[in-house]
């Protein structure tokens, strides 16, 4: 950096030396005669003079961006060098190249900054530092507004902090100048996130209204996503939340398919295989629900939400299979099958989760069916204790 400015200072030098014999006001020979001797302060104040003169002076508000980025004060220097180049593109190559010396100073500082914060345990520390990572990146957003890798940078500033709102604008920007695949995953993920918070809500306020807005992110979050997934089809961060934004609002044929493209780009992950079984199962499909959850615990036998939702697939597959007998009155006892089955699974989660309830009052229900008097009664005290 160093040397970026000392090449500054050489052309700026040549430059005195070229327009010496040119007809110049006293404030800009003064101006440069302060600059030589790293007086800023009394250069700001001559130079303050010629351009109240003088507005028109491209090389009076250049000189001036020089100065205020020499003291620091980034967002006049910025403002200076716009009024330079307004009026004539005479010092272009000068202010590009000084304001990309100062954008990389402000960027890195921005970046050790995050990064101390990242290092350190101490909840005032971290926010200490992460508030000085933001301030510089906006800086260095300020000096160079097209710089993608700033908006990327100060996006997991505020996504790291668990600021998503925040982040929003930054990511914006990302898809704005580049169509950044990090900008479709992460916004997507904020709006889905934003759906998800509004749909609680709605369940302990009973709001329509918080209904209606969890709609309106979640069909924000799917335009957004189905721009990113026809630009990048292979990433499985933004299909996977576009899924379960379709599950969301009732779109699980839709579903469906984004989900069969994730597995057959990457069969061996436990999550597309568990998803996949929640939207079959869904859709009433428990066969192949089945299926999917068995592969995801193939995969990892210790996945209990596979386990889970297993056990409750066969539950609901035996239900329906009952349904149909009686209809029929065919008298098959097909149904308890299934609820045998179930068995295993949810025996599995209680034994990791001995207070969950709600899985002791469904194994008290398959219980009772198949007609395990005493570990159903078993089942019914375990559940009357817990909500006790």
């Amino acid at each position: 950096m160093h040397k970026t400015r000392i090449l500054i200072f050489v052309t700026f030098i040549a430059a005195l030396i070229f327009t010496g014999f040119q007809c110049s006001s006293t404030e800009l020979t003064s101006a440069r005669l302060y600059i030589q001797q790293k007086n800023f302060d009394k250069a700001l104040e001559v130079l303050h003079k010629d351009v109240t003169k003088n507005p028109k002076s491209d090389e009076g508000w250049y000189l001036m961006g020089l100065v205020y980025g020499e003291k620091n004060k980034l967002d006049s220097m910025v403002i200076a060098y716009d009024k330079s180049l307004a009026i004539s593109k005479k010092f272009e190559k000068e202010i590009t190249n000084n304001k990309l010396s100062k954008w990389a100073d402000t960027f890195n500082k921005g970046y050790h900054n995050y990064k101390r914060g990242t290092e350190t345990t101490d909840e005032d520390s971290v926010k200490m530092y992460f508030d000085k990572a933001v301030d510089s990146y906006k800086l260095a957003a300020l000096i160079e507004p097209d710089s993608v890798l700033t908006y990327r940078n100060l996006a997991f500033v505020y996504l790291t902090e668990g600021k998503n709102d925040e982040a929003i604008e930054p990511l914006e920007k990302l898809i704005e100048l580049n169509k950044e695949a990090d900008g479709y995953r992460y916004l997507g993920q904020i709006y889905y996130t934003d759906g998800l918070n509004k749909k609680q809500e709605f369940k302990q306020s009973g709001n329509p209204q918080d209904s209606v807005k969890a709609a309106e992110y979640f069909n924000k979050a799917i335009a957004l996503l189905e721009e990113g997934t026809k630009l990048y089809p292979d990433n499985g961060d933004i299909l996977k939340t576009l899924s379960s934004c379709y599950i969301e609002v009732g779109k699980i044929d839709v579903a469906l398919e984004s989900f069969k493209t994730l597995i057959a780009k990457e069969p061996d992950n436990k999550v597309y295989r568990y998803n996949y079984g929640v939207i079959l199962m869904q859709s009433g499909d428990y066969e192949n629900a089945v299926k999917e959850f068995k592969k995801a615990l193939e995969i990892d036998p210790d996945y209990e939400n596979a386990s889970y939702n297993l056990g409750v697939a066969y539950v609901k597959w035996g239900t329906e299979l009952s349904k149909e007998a009686e209809e029929s009155e065919s008298g098959s006892t097909e149904y308890k099958e299934k609820y045998k089955e179930a068995i295993p699974y949810l025996e599995k989660v209680v034994e990791a989760e001995p207070d969950n309830a709600d899985v002791w009052e469904l194994l008290g229900k398959v219980y009772s069916v198949l007609d395990m008097r005493d570990k159903a009664m078993d089942a019914f005290n375990k559940v009357d204790q817990l909500r006790k």
